[in-house]
């Protein structure tokens, strides 16, 4: 039995059904202040908080979790910035409490969703596992918090861990039972989505003067069943007796914040009004992994990969989660600069 934490938001939800679909069984440890119940389909669902140390007892009592995956967590990077006591106190108490009861309850496999947050502003293009961790913003800072816990506790208590350092999750399962429905939405993809079906005025491309060959922002976006493909990859890894160390997860190639745009016209066969801004604050011109490690030791690369692909799938699920669309409607306008 693997213990997922926040199962019910995006990410959590796609590894659930690949957890399941292994033949693994789950439970989903979630308190729906970001995630969905109805994203819980597989497995027994516990409505619950970190910071409630009686009901992650509970839970670790009941189920008897063999390993953890770790994605319960507050997300936002401009909310981290106005508001960092929420996000020490959610996402670092919330981390020491899951250990501790790993601790007492002799849970040794442990896989964080962590992020590329950690890196701040890279001094180099394409960004491997050994690039400094120098955190801009408190998210980014909480999850480098956990991913040298996670160092302790191995050393201490023998707590194996593979901190996943994501960049641009996208995408939705084939199926689409389940997608991205974020309140308030802030990436890219969904927001271009939300413009096709006129469900908001237009988009805003925030910065057409960077040093890249469109002038827009460049990110990796990485399919989110890639992802979890990668997840379970990693969890084999500790199951096998592997080390505890991180691992990048992109694509190892990135797209401007135009050819995101370009993507979804040609994809959804509409048109929308793209707004071009000023460029924000810390927004570095380009953002591309190197999971070259993630392929040599997890055997892991990703195999939907394509731009118009991962458009495709957040489409479909789109259609279906917010009804098809349609022509017109106001929603004001989004972000999009470098679809965080």
């Amino acid at each position: 039995m693997v213990l997922v934490t926040g199962g019910a938001g995006y990410v959590g939800a796609h590894i659930c059904k690949s957890l399941s679909a292994c033949g693994v069984g789950v439970v989903t440890l979630d308190n729906l202040s970001y995630g969905h119940r109805d994203f819980v389909k597989w497995g027994p669902f516990v409505d619950g908080d970190l910071l409630d140390e009686a009901t992650l007892r509970r839970v670790f009592e009941e189920f008897r979790p063999s390993a953890i995956m770790h994605f319960a967590a507050s997300s936002y990077v401009g909310e981290s910035v106005k508001d960092p006591l929420k996000y020490y106190r959610n996402n670092v108490t919330g981390a020491i409490n899951l250990l501790g009861a790993a601790v007492e309850f002799g849970v040794k496999n442990f896989v964080l969703s962590s992020s590329c947050a950690t890196y701040g502003i890279p001094g180099s293009v394409t960004i491997t596992e050994d690039n400094p961790q120098n955190p801009i913003n408190p998210y980014g800072e909480t999850k480098l918090v956990i991913e040298r816990m996670l160092k302790s506790f191995d050393k201490a208590y023998g707590i194996k861990s593979v901190p996943l350092r994501y960049f641009n999750a996208a995408g939705a399962e084939p199926e689409s039972e389940i997608g991205e429905d974020h309140s308030p939405e802030t990436h890219l993809i969904p927001l271009a989505l939300d413009a096709a079906m006129g469900l908001r005025d237009d988009i805003t491309v925030y910065g057409t003067d960077y040093d890249t060959p469109d002038g827009t922002c460049v990110r990796d976006y990485i399919h989110v069943m890639d992802l979890a493909d990668a997840h379970i990859k990693a969890l084999e890894y500790l199951s096998e007796g592997g080390e505890s160390t991180a691992f990048n997860l992109g694509s190892g190639s990135g797209h401007s914040v135009k050819e995101v745009i370009d993507s979804v016209k040609r994809v959804t066969g509409r048109e929308f009004k793209v707004t071009l801004g000023e460029r924000r604050p810390g927004d570095p011109p380009r953002l591309v992994a190197s999971s070259g490690k993630a392929a040599t030791k997890l055997l892991w690369e990703p195999a939907r990969g394509e731009i118009d692909l991962i458009v495709e799938d957040a489409w479909r699920w789109h259609c279906k989660r917010f009804g098809g669309g349609g022509a017109g409607g106001g929603g004001g306008t989004g972000p999009a600069g470098a679809g965080k």
